[in-house]
């Protein structure tokens, strides 16, 4: 069998346990030739592992952001698609990495999103966190808003609301990541 058979054999039988993921992504940072076989398996939502290669595709691109520059119009634009819990998970995480990229990238006069790819990310951000998604992609949904947030001021607003609003039915570590977001926004307040 070839690497990338063998790659894809590994990833179909892994699990979520992050020993596993570790591997696999290893072999992905250790081969880039791998990069696009779990791009093309994370972002297409009808492969029945595609919620494994994204438990995969979030160490990854935490390993290193800008491999995902040749496929973020594809993620965008997939984004609304993803249906699969643990899918969600990995892929609002990578959108919370990228949040933060896009903002240092401005720093420096350069950019990582198109306006429409950044708007694409807000509102699926926004969708994960008023829809039954677990406590996780919420979290890390609320910190992607909040680094959009220092870019467009209607953000803050509407997250503060929505935060404030569903605190009291959610579990401790909503709030607590609730809790959090809503004392840096105050914080940015003058």
């Amino acid at each position: 069998m070839s690497q990338i058979s063998n790659f894809i054999h590994a990833l179909e039988n892994s699990t979520a346990h992050r020993p596993i993921r570790d591997i696999l992504s290893g072999e992905v940072i250790q081969n880039t030739k791998l990069l696009p076989v779990i791009m093309g398996i994370a972002l297409d939502v009808n492969n029945e592992n595609h919620y494994k290669a994204c438990w995969t595709l979030e160490l990854v691109i935490e390993h290193n952001i800008n491999w995902l520059t040749d496929y973020v119009d594809q993620f965008c634009n997939t984004l609304p698609s993803f249906s699969h819990v643990g899918a969600i998970r990995s892929i609002s995480k990578i959108c919370m990495f990228v949040a933060k990229y896009h903002l240092k990238s401005l720093k420096t006069n350069n950019t990582f999103l198109t306006e429409k790819q950044a708007q694409q990310i807000i509102e699926t951000s926004f969708d994960w966190l008023i829809s039954d998604t677990k406590v996780a992609s919420k979290a890390y949904a609320m910190r992607a808003l909040f680094e959009f947030g220092k870019l467009h001021d209607w953000i803050y607003p509407e997250l503060q609301e929505i935060l404030s609003k569903d605190f009291a039915h959610h579990s401790p570590a909503y709030q607590s990541a609730s809790k959090e977001i809503l004392q840096k926004i105050a914080k940015t307040k003058p």
